[in-house]
This record gives structure tokens, sequence and C-alpha cells, in this order.
């Protein structure tokens, strides 16, 4: 929690009460020295909405330049990580392009941090200055050769072209998906998978289940064995997805005690003791990772909370999701 930002949020005047209340729970999980990195199922939960109504608030601060979303995928798996949010109070806060420049203002530390208005006390939202530097355009726009504040245009331009290519990377999933549950290519999509919210919902299934897109699209596949006609919308699949999440989640964890098993074969070893599942199950509580509610039983909690791995408080947050 950081208290500037709280602060902050609160100051903020002219929004609806439902979006001041979602800026408000965006700052209270700011941290002044790693950022802002809350899931929109954790947003969500705070505001007391559904996660559809919570990105139209989210869209409105950023539309007001209150907040700037960073999308962020792992180089590697290419998995959707939790986005960043940048506060407008921060330094990183991305500048507001000018009509003839393209880029944020490059005047005087005097208009990048202007003196508080008498009329309220405070300064300008964000830092921004509304007097234009009287030299600027004369003296750098014209000039292409000499005009060297362009150049710290290429990392944002190279950040807007990687979120293209994510985008153009989860259209064509969508597609696919969409293959899979029987729509054809050009067929009228029913309101239900049309538009922004549809995708949202998918995106749950990759980042608050843990799917893969193969995984996904498998179980789509699967659903039409039992169900030919494409189903009215996301929702109506959640129950498959979270089921399939489960199983993945059972079969990892019987994978291990399978790996245990053979292992002990070799070794005519003992089987795990009480500690190691303790241990083992205490630190798929204390991750972030989809955690069944079946999955552990009474006794093993009980386990834990003896021998002091896991707090009576996290096992409660995980166990009631």
């Amino acid at each position: 929690m950081s208290h500037k930002a709280t602060v902050w949020a609160i100051q903020q005047r002219g929004l609806k009460p439902a979006t001041k209340i979602v800026l408000w729970f965006l700052c209270d999980r700011h941290n002044p020295d790693f950022g802002c990195f809350p899931t929109q199922a954790r947003l969500a939960d705070d505001a007391e909405m559904s996660i559809s109504a919570l990105n139209e608030h989210l869209a409105k601060l950023e539309k007001l330049r209150l907040i700037h979303r960073v999308r962020v995928h792992d180089p590697r798996t290419h998995k959707r990580q939790a986005t960043r949010y940048i506060l407008g109070f921060e330094d990183g806060f991305p500048q507001k392009p000018t009509p003839e420049t393209g880029h944020g203002l490059c005047g005087t530390e005097e208009e990048h941090h202007p003196e508080p208005t008498p009329e309220t006390g405070d300064r300008a939202i964000s830092g921004f200055s509304a007097k234009p530097s009287p030299d600027f355009a004369q003296s750098h726009l014209r000039n292409p050769e000499t005009n060297l504040v362009r150049e710290p245009l290429s990392k944002p331009v190279k950040e807007e072209e990687d979120a293209a290519a994510r985008d153009s990377d989860f259209d064509r999933f969508f597609a696919e998906l969409l293959g899979a549950l029987g729509f054809a290519a050009n067929a009228s999509l029913p309101a239900w998978w049309q538009g922004e919210p549809a995708r949202l919902h998918v995106r749950r299934w990759l980042d608050d289940l843990g799917l893969s897109e193969d995984r996904i699209i498998q179980v789509a596949t699967e659903t039409r064995n039992d169900h030919p006609n494409p189903p009215d919308g996301p929702k109506a699949l959640d129950r498959f997805m979270e089921r399939a999440a489960q199983r993945d989640a059972q079969a990892a964890a019987d994978a291990s005690g399978g790996k245990a098993k053979r292992q002990r074969k070799r070794d005519v070893g003992p089987p795990p003791s009480e500690d190691q599942l303790a241990v083992f199950y205490a630190a798929k509580v204390n991750s972030d990772e989809y955690l069944p509610v079946s999955m552990i039983s009474n006794a093993m909690c009980e386990a834990m909370l003896a021998r002091g791995l896991v707090t009576r408080e996290r096992l409660l947050l995980r166990k009631g999701r």
C-alpha cells in the first residue's frame, strides 16, 4: 500500500463514484518501490464488481490520463503476465503527445513542474504545463537534422509495435477458438461472442486458470462431442475450462507422486513423509497459481498450520476462491 498513491486518488475530482473506487483500490495496490501489478480478478474482488465492469472503469481512467496500462508477456513462454499500471503522479507516466511533434513536452523544469494554481493550490495533473515553450517550435521542430528530441520516440514506438503484435497473436488464437467451436470463418457471431467483453472473458482462461492456448482449443474441441451446436457465449464454457484446469493440476500432483513412487521402487525407500507433503502443498497455497478447492484435504490443512508453513488467513483466502 502506498499512502501517497491513495491520497492522490482521493484528490481527483470529477469522477463517478464507481470509477473513483476502482482508482482508489488500484492505488491501494501500488508499491512505491516495485510499482502496481494487481490482477483483474483481485481488483474486481476489491471493488466488488464484475471484470467486464472493471475494464470499463479502467478504460475511463486511462482515457482521462490518470493511469497507463503496460501489458507484459513472458519472452520465453509468451504467456500473458500481470499488467503493470503506471499512475498519473509517477515519474514514469508517459507524456501526452502534442499535435505538432508526436512526443511529449520538452520545455523547462518550471514547465514540467508548474507552481500551484491560485484557485486550487494544486499542481497540474501528471505534471503537465498548459504554457508552451516559445522557442521550441521554431528552434527544434522544423530542422530534422538538429531535431534530437525525436530520438526517445524509438522505445514507445517499439512498445506499440510489440503490443500490436501481441494483439495480432490473440486475434489468431481467438479465430482458431471460434473455428474449434463450430463457427464458420465469415459467420455472423452471437452477441455474446462479439466485442471486447468476449475477448476479456477468454483471456481469463489464460491468465486466471493458467491454461495454454493449445489446451483451450483442445477443451473447446472436446465439448463438441456432447454439444454439437456452438455455445451462445464464452461463459457457457467456464465449467469445462475450470475442470480442465483442475485435471491439469491433479495430473501435475500425480506426476510428482508417480515420480516419487518410481524412485521408491528403485531405492526401496519409504513413501513421502507428512512433513514433505505439507511442504509441497504449502508451496501451492503460498503461490498465486490456480488451486482447486478439492486439491488439499482438511487433514493436510491442519498439518500445514501446525508446522507454521502457511497462515490461516492465506489458507482461507486460497480455499475460498
